[in-house]
């Protein structure tokens, strides 16, 4: 069951002064809602895995084509190869094997997910115009003094959306481990939840309206 929510966020100038309130509707998810961002979550989750691991089998093992001795009268226990996974140096019984870990969520589901965390995140995002956001210079002590000046503590976890990359956002936030500058288009479940404090540019909720409403 989804509902049709109007979000109120907070636009706030460089000078941390509340200026007004910007509306987006948003379709958000009911009771179910957390069931749906879980879904998410795993499959996010789930995928990150290469599923590369690989251990030969008995058959894929080099060597082991001849009976190291004969069947009887030799006092030992029979053998049929030196490549047997009771062997050292043998095959491995069950071992991994390359596999695809990816699983399906429909597109609809996914924006319902990222659409109803993005509300229940709302005490927590504010907007600022995309100008308070712009570097002269790749430089982190200036992109913190920005971030300061919004009374955000660079030491919390801080997720920024912005329309657009920008070369020298990006740059400047490298060197602080708290901060992740993330597209509107790309928006993923696990960096949303993990965020402390969510800083979004006009232009950055204009594109998550854009993409993620139905």
């Amino acid at each position: 069951m989804t509902n049709k929510t109007i979000v109120q966020y907070k636009l706030y100038s460089s000078d941390a002064v509340t200026e007004k309130t910007r509306e987006v509707k948003f379709v958000v998810g009911g009771h179910n809602s957390m069931y749906i961002i879980h879904r998410s979550l795993v499959k996010q989750l789930t995928e990150r895995r290469q599923g590369t691991a690989s251990c030969k089998t008995r058959s894929e093992v080099r060597g082991g084509g001849r009976k190291p001795w004969k069947q009887k009268g030799t006092g030992k226990a029979r053998a049929g190869s030196i490549r047997s996974p009771l062997w050292r140096g043998g095959g491995v019984i069950f071992g991994p094997k390359p596999k695809t870990y990816s699983k399906k969520i429909n597109l609809k589901e996914r924006q319902l997910a990222l659409r109803t965390l993005l509300y229940n995140k709302v005490s927590q995002t504010i907007i600022v115009q995309d100008s308070d956001l712009i570097l002269e210079k790749p430089s982190t002590h200036l992109l913190c003094s920005r971030i300061k000046t919004f009374n955000l503590d660079v030491h919390r976890k801080i997720l920024i959306i912005v329309a657009e990359k920008d070369r020298n956002l990006y740059l400047g936030s490298r060197n602080i481990a708290n901060i992740e500058i993330i597209q509107a288009d790309s928006l993923n479940i696990v960096s949303l939840l993990s965020a402390d404090h969510i800083l979004m540019t006009m232009n950055g909720l204009s594109k998550v309206e854009e993409v993620y409403n139905d």
